[in-house]
């Protein structure tokens, strides 16, 4: 039972190269990496230095939790220590030397993003630990003071590279902050770096100023990447009034429980993994520190998801944070909000739909301009797929890909990159999107009633085109095809049918289940016409569709 001696890689190699699952979580309590590699869910055993080195980035993860979890008890201190006495030897010949071209380079690990997501929850445990003065943590001082300078040097590079409005900056800012107040609690002195890396020109304030929009939304349309940035926040605001946080923090909570399903689940909207037990503990910390900084937005439905996910290991972490604020929490009616320019929520009859259409989001984005989600509360009937470990570039680029989601995909070509224009009447919405496909306009319109959904989808193009809307689904789909229209039944734990009616005919094929495990098939269906227009009709409900509610789509 001892933490890794070694310094660590990137976790996204964590991921096995036949079958694009991420590998088996083992071994990380006793500190050294598995005899004979990792196992992956399909029997590879796989031993390579990228591995081996991803391996260790989640195994010095496993430990700052666990150090984390024990100082709420008075413990750790001799981890911290021995953590602190490895860290001075293990960076002593300055960046990580195997690090990547286009990585910012870290010290112990290969990205400095990673220094700082580990460094952290340890310098929040030194902190608990001298906020209660039982233990000597003198010699944690070189390394705090340490994380520190290499903070304040990784976000001066990102502002001289014009990219102040990185993810990576939150962070930065999260560990200057954390491991400055840390230092200060060790020195029984006052902390004095609130103007550096809370309210100071390049501190978190500034920089959720820069990276969030009227909408809530973290400009990279990522709900990982939003959940990521959101919770480097909330850590940075220990001891701190939430009163005297800007108000866009709490609009991006409640960005979050905007889309979040009845049920709790969150989609994983552009990049970020579909489904993950780090990840939810990730939402669980988020969801704690959240209820605690704003009582306007709830997100309690997702933190029982997020449990749940974890399952009967679960060590209680969250549970321990109580009093993170010096205040009480925001209260009172949410800050007024922008447009839905990101994403657009509708709610009806048991269905829960989003439809994309704002900005790409860069790097993290995905070519799934106007493509439909349909969740029920707990059933991901047509989900955003999510995406892989980073290191498995063609699965990644799968899921990447215009084909891996459900939307509309010309001559089988991807997109370029294209931001829709949302208008919304009521109880209706319609987007529209150009300059994606040359010549090509398109224009999605749901329009929600008391029991189904109604989805209508138009294409135009300048010149003969094959225009296929696809159908992407993460449960047991049956495809009926009849004289009039074509039935769908989409098996979860929860049921939603379909009616289908417009150009050309849908056909079934197997292809790739969400990017948790490639290897899932799934039924798909690509709908496709040939011509320079199309129209796609369709009706969903959580009832069968009888005859009646079939005739919604006749005058369309």
């Amino acid at each position: 039972m001892n933490p890794p001696t070694e310094r660590g890689g990137w976790w996204h190699e964590y991921v096995c190269p036949a079958h694009g699952v991420e590998l088996s979580h083992v071994g990380f309590e006793t500190g050294r990496f598995p005899a004979g590699g990792v196992p992956c869910s399909y029997g590879c055993r796989v031993d390579t230095p990228a591995v081996r080195g991803a391996w260790m980035v989640l195994a010095h993860h496993f430990w700052a939790r666990r150090i984390r979890l024990l100082s709420y008890d008075g413990g750790g201190a001799e981890l911290l220590a021995s953590y602190a006495r490895l860290y001075l030897d293990l960076t002593k010949e300055g960046e990580h030397d195997q690090a990547q071209d286009w990585m910012q380079r870290g010290r112990l690990f290969h990205q400095a993003l990673t220094d700082a997501v580990w460094g952290v929850p340890i310098a929040h445990a030194i902190r608990t630990l001298a906020d209660r003065s039982v233990v000597e943590l003198d010699e944690t001082l070189p390394m705090l003071d340490d994380m520190v300078a290499g903070a304040r040097r990784a976000r001066d590079a990102m502002v001289a590279q014009d990219k102040f409005s990185s993810n990576y900056t939150a962070w930065f800012n999260a560990l200057g902050a954390t491991a400055s107040q840390a230092a200060a609690a060790v020195r029984e002195t006052e902390w004095d770096g609130a103007d550096e890396w809370l309210t100071g020109e390049h501190g978190q304030f500034a920089h959720l100023d820069a990276s969030t929009g009227d909408d809530g939304w973290e400009w990279e349309g990522s709900t990982y990447y939003h959940g990521f940035v959101l919770r480097a926040y909330l850590l940075s605001l220990r001891g701190y009034d939430p009163s005297a946080v800007p108000a866009s923090l709490e609009t991006m909570i409640a960005a979050l429980a905007d889309i979040a399903t009845p049920g709790g689940l969150l989609p994983a909207l552009h990049d970020g993994p579909y489904r993950r037990v780090p990840l939810a503990l990730e939402w669980l910390e988020i969801a704690a520190l959240a209820g605690q900084f704003t009582s306007a937005v709830d997100l309690s439905a997702v933190a029982a998801h997020a449990r749940a996910e974890v399952g009967a290991d679960y060590d209680g972490l969250e549970d321990r944070f109580d009093g993170w604020f010096s205040g009480p929490p925001r209260a009172g009616a949410l800050p007024a909000r922008g447009p839905d320019s990101t994403y657009a929520v509708i709610r009806t009859a048991g269905i829960h739909a989003i439809l994309d259409h704002g900005p790409h989001g860069g790097s993290h984005g995905h070519h799934d301009k106007l493509a439909l989600y349909l969740y029920g509360s707990t059933t991901p009937w047509q989900p955003d797929p999510g995406q892989v470990p980073y290191g498995h570039a063609p699965w990644r680029a799968h899921y990447k890909s215009v084909v891996s989601h459900p939307t509309i995909r010309i001559d089988g070509l991807e997109p370029a990159e294209a931001t829709g224009t949302l208008t919304r009447n009521g109880n209706s919405i319609s987007a529209t999107v150009s300059g994606w496909y040359d010549g090509v306009r398109a224009t999605r319109d749901l329009v929600a009633a008391d029991n189904y959904l109604l989805d209508i989808v138009r294409v135009t193009a300048d010149r003969e085109r094959e225009i296929v809307l696809q159908f992407r689904p993460d449960v047991d789909l049956t495809v009926e095809v009849g004289p009039r229209a074509t039935r769908s039944t989409w098996t979860g734990d929860e049921k939603l049918y379909g009616y289908h009616r417009g150009d050309g005919i849908p056909v079934t094929r197997p292809g790739p289940g969400p990017a948790d495990d490639p290897q899932r098939t799934r039924t798909w269906i690509d709908w496709t016409v040939t011509g320079t227009s199309a129209t796609f009709c369709s009706v969903y409900s959580t009832a069968p569709i009888d005859d009646d509610l079939a005739e919604v789509i006749t005058d369309v």
